[in-house]
C-alpha cells in the first residue's frame, strides 16, 4: 500500500487552508520564487509571511489517521507515503522519514540556496527575523536562505518526483487523502497506479478527475476513516 495525501489531511490537525478567501496567503501575496531571489524586500515579505504561517505548522499534532499510517508502516503494510504537505505530520504520526516523499518540502527546515550546504531548523532562523534580521543570512556563506519548501514558480525536486511517482507505479493498492488533484505534475501520479493495474481508494471532500476511476470514493473524515480501518485490520489498540 502507497499512501498519497494532500491538504485535506492537514486541514483536520487545525492547519488552516491558506488559499481560502482571508487567509495568510491573501494577506501576504508570497513572493514567486524568482522574485525571492532577486530582491531583498521580496525575502524580507516572505519571511513575514512565514513569521505567521509556521506556527500554525508548529502547533499542529497528528490526528488519528496519520497515527493510523504509522501503525500500518510499523506493521509492514505500508510501503511510502507520498504528500503534497510540508507540516511533517505523517513522520511525527509514526511513519519513517526514508519512507516519504514530500513533494513540496517540509517548513521545518531551512537550507542555503547558494553554497547548498548549510541547514537549520526554521524556527531558529524565524527567531532572528523576529530580533530585525530581516533578510537571513547563511552563517556559512552570507547566501541566501530559504525554507525547505516549494514555492511558486521553483521546481520541484527530480529525485523526490522520481521516487514518488515509482512508488505510485509499483502500488497495489494506492489511497489518494485529502487532495483535489489538481496541482500538478503531483497531480497526474495516481495515473501511475492504474496504468500499472493497481487499485485506487479515494479519500475526499470535493470530487476530482479520479472519482471515475477509483475502486471506492469515500467522502467521510480521512481521519476517521482511517483510525477505523486501522483498528479493523490490525486491532483497537485503546
Amino acid at each position: 500500500m502507497v499512501v498519497f495525501t494532500g491538504a485535506g489531511m492537514s486541514t483536520e490537525s487545525g492547519i488552516p487552508d491558506y488559499r481560502s478567501p482571508g487567509g495568510v496567503w491573501e494577506r501576504h501575496n508570497p513572493p514567486q520564487f524568482q522574485e525571492f531571489m532577486t530582491s531583498s524586500k521580496a525575502r524580507t515579505a516572505y519571511w513575514r509571511f512565514y513569521q505567521e504561517a509556521f506556527w500554525d505548522f508548529f502547533k499542529a499534532q497528528p490526528h488519528q489517521g496519520h497515527l493510523a499510517l504509522g501503525r500500518f508502516y510499523e506493521a509492514g503494510n505500508l510501503k511510502a507515503v507520498v504528500t503534497q504537505n510540508i507540516d511533517g505530520l505523517h513522520v511525527r504520526g509514526g511513519v519513517a522519514p526514508e519512507a516519504m516523499w514530500e513533494l513540496h518540502g517540509t517548513v521545518a527546515k531551512t537550507s542555503c540556496l547558494s553554497c547548498k550546504k548549510h541547514m537549520e531548523d526554521t524556527e531558529a532562523v524565524l527567531k532572528r527575523f523576529e530580533v530585525g534580521e530581516l533578510d537571513p543570512a547563511c552563517p556559512l556563506c552570507g547566501g541566501i536562505l530559504k525554507p525547505a519548501t516549494i514555492s511558486f514558480g521553483q521546481s520541484l525536486d527530480q529525485n523526490v518526483l522520481q521516487g514518488a511517482a515509482q512508488a505510485c507505479a509499483e502500488a497495489d493498492l494506492l489511497i489518494v487523502a485529502g487532495s483535489s488533484l489538481v496541482v500538478h505534475p503531483a497531480a497526474a501520479l495516481p495515473r501511475l497506479t492504474l496504468e500499472n493495474h493497481g487499485r485506487v481508494v479515494l479519500m475526499n471532500r470535493d470530487e476530482t478527475w479520479l472519482d471515475d476511476h477509483a475502486t471506492l470514493v469515500i467522502r467521510e473524515p480521512i481521519g476517521q476513516v482511517l483510525g477505523e480501518t486501522a483498528d479493523l485490520l490490525l486491532g483497537d489498540c485503546n
